[in-house]
């Protein structure tokens, strides 16, 4: 049996995210700031005798058919043509789904980063990130495994180097539908475009989540997981579609007090802001 790679699929936060406009083939257009985090699931990758994809474990509700591990998987294998070996996949989930930390996205791109080097391919980054872009616009982002202004529907990246500072991030009890918030009559589509900052803070005042006001009233458990972290701590903002919501500290010690005063029934983690994704950071060390 073939030794098996396990990879991290790391987390990320849109610092903000403001939606310029829609396309007519219905794609939005968006500006908006991704860093990663040192919090994220973890994918273990073992080659096969077999020619097909298996993943595990099952996730309730879901169609392993339908998720993005399995999609990137037989996306790669369709790109190739002809993949030498099957694989198994062990997805260990800790990122929540539907909470705009692009769980999804990361472990598609993770996927694709093991498959290509445990299937001996080579391919460069720009021909896996343009895999990944077919599975969702975020995925590229992972791929590159550097934080980035991303603008047009995500995929035009800009690197970029905003504060790694420390965040806390609530995760509110329910789970946002990403297509709905994009389809609503109600969502803002007119944000006027901004320049790219010589310095990323994220503190910017021009910067925004535009699905906040949208997803707030929508996901009531949201309002009141902002609200509240507003009121402790100031600074706090949806990211994503949502549900997650994110407050940033300068220290550990200050975001793990706040964490610790939350109400009962919402979750939440304290982790750093990364601008070197963790998985490329894993990969040069195995190297």
């Amino acid at each position: 049996m073939s030794p098996m790679l396990t990879l991290p699929a790391p987390a990320k936060l849109n610092l903000f995210l403001h939606i310029t406009g829609r396309r007519d083939d219905g794609y939005h257009t968006l500006q908006t700031l991704f860093q990663f985090l040192d919090f994220g699931d973890s994918l273990s990758f073992q080659l096969d005798s077999g020619t097909g994809v298996r993943l595990s474990p099952d996730l309730p509700g879901f169609d392993p058919a339908e998720n993005l591990v399995v999609k990137a998987a037989n996306k790669l294998r369709s790109y190739i043509g002809s993949p030498p070996t099957g694989v198994t996949i062990h997805l260990d989930k800790r990122i929540p789904m539907g909470g705009g930390l692009g769980g999804g996205s990361s472990d598609a791109a993770t996927t694709l980063l093991a498959l290509n080097r445990l299937w001996g391919l080579d391919l460069h980054t720009d021909e896996l990130a343009s895999v990944g872009l077919e599975l969702g616009a975020d995925v590229p982002v992972f791929v590159r495994g550097h934080a980035a202004w991303a603008e047009g529907i995500g995929e035009q990246i800009t690197p970029a180097s905003p504060v790694e500072d420390w965040y806390l991030v609530l995760i509110p009890p329910c789970t946002v539908n990403t297509a709905q918030i994009f389809r609503h009559e109600r969502l803002t589509r007119n944000s006027k475009p901004i320049r790219i900052a010589p310095a990323f803070d994220g503190n910017h005042s021009d910067y925004r989540n535009d699905c906040e006001a949208l997803v707030c009233e929508l996901y009531p458990a949201v309002e009141q997981a902002l609200q509240w972290l507003r009121s402790e701590c100031g600074n706090a903002r949806l990211t994503g579609t949502g549900a997650c919501i994110f407050s940033r500290f300068p220290t550990e010690s200050g975001a793990l007090a706040v964490l610790r005063n939350r109400p009962s029934g919402i979750k939440g983690f304290v982790a750093k802001g990364l601008n070197s994704s963790p998985l490329h950071n894993r990969l040069t060390e195995l190297l």
